[in-house]
């Protein structure tokens, strides 16, 4: 197994891990309620995805 040599430095480990950034997920708006969703996903408002009911809501 190869062993380092010497320590590697804060700086030269910050470097390569510049591009490890956390995104914004992309947005859309239920076809059915109109509230902001993630895509992909079931609107947790209405429980509607793709313009069928998915979950049922409780007291609906």
């Amino acid at each position: 197994m190869a062993h380092p040599k010497r320590k590697t430095s804060k700086q030269r480990r910050n470097k390569r891990r510049t591009h490890y950034v956390a995104e914004f997920p992309t947005l859309a708006v239920c076809s059915n309620c109109g509230t902001t969703i993630q895509y992909h996903h079931v609107c947790p408002n209405c429980g509607y995805y793709r313009g069928k009911l998915v979950i049922e809501q409780k007291g609906e």
